[in-house]
């Protein structure tokens, strides 16, 4: 009985050893595999190219810089590559860049850097900044012969602007809303201007906390170098026409 028994034994593994012999064997699959891990960790090679417009390369030519390239945090939203200024028409037809002299906008970043420490919920917006002589004589067209004209520089002489020398802006809050300042950019009127703000306000013409916003955007500016202007509480010089004549090329 136990010789049987191991001849059965025998028996079912041979005929194990056969089947396991006969079944098809898995081929290696030849080739690269591709799976989530290689492909979340593989670098993206691809890089993305900004298109300069001519206006922006004739600029960087001159040896202007765009702001927003040395600092990031300073808003930009050109007023005059929009239909919504004094003109009522788009002037800046490629340009959306706020260029300006290179010492002219590390001035802007240390009025900002000053706004960051002394209100950090508060930020710079640059309305306009570099602008070329062909616009600024578009400019002069609609204002020459009108009360308006001190608003506007001659393109004869050049202003500061047209050596990015000069730059407009203002403040905005941390959801982006630009500070009530009293009148919107580009208004030409006393309500505007800076040297009568405590007459204004007796007047009810201004609000204190209007003038006080205005005052917080100088107290920056001032502190960084930059002149105010009288008659705009958007604009501040850099230095005066004589000093940039000398140290800048007119952007023609």
């Amino acid at each position: 009985m136990r010789s049987y028994y191991i001849l059965l034994l025998f028996s079912v593994t041979c005929i194990l050893q056969a089947c396991a012999q006969s079944a098809p064997q898995h081929q290696e699959t030849k080739g690269p595999t591709t799976t989530i891990d290689s492909i979340s960790s593989s670098p993206i090679t691809e890089e993305i190219t900004i298109q300069k417009s001519s206006e922006a390369i004739k600029l960087e030519k001159l040896g202007l810089v765009n702001i927003q390239e040395l600092d990031s945090s300073i808003k930009v939203k050109l007023i005059y590559a929009t239909p919504n200024n004094f003109t009522k028409k788009v002037l800046y037809d490629s340009l959306q860049q706020a260029y300006l002299q290179p010492d002219v906008a590390q001035m802007v970043i240390k009025a900002q850097q000053y706004i960051k420490q002394q209100h950090p919920e508060l930020g710079i917006i640059i309305y306009d900044a570099a602008r070329p002589v062909s616009i600024q004589r578009k400019m002069w067209n609609i204002v020459k012969g009108t009360p308006q004209n001190i608003y506007v520089s001659n393109p004869t002489k050049t202003g500061l602007h047209n050596y990015g020398a000069a730059v407009d802006l203002s403040l905005i809050d941390s959801t982006g809303v630009a500070l009530d300042m009293g009148t919107p950019f580009d208004f030409f009127g006393p309500e505007a201007h800076i040297d009568k703000e405590d007459i204004l306000i007796k007047e009810k013409k201004l609000t204190s906390q209007q003038v006080k916003n205005r005052k917080i955007l100088r107290s920056a500016m001032v502190s960084a170098g930059f002149k105010a202007l009288r008659t705009e509480w958007w604009h501040f010089n850099a230095c005066n026409r004589e000093e940039a004549k000398i140290r800048y090329k007119v952007i023609d």
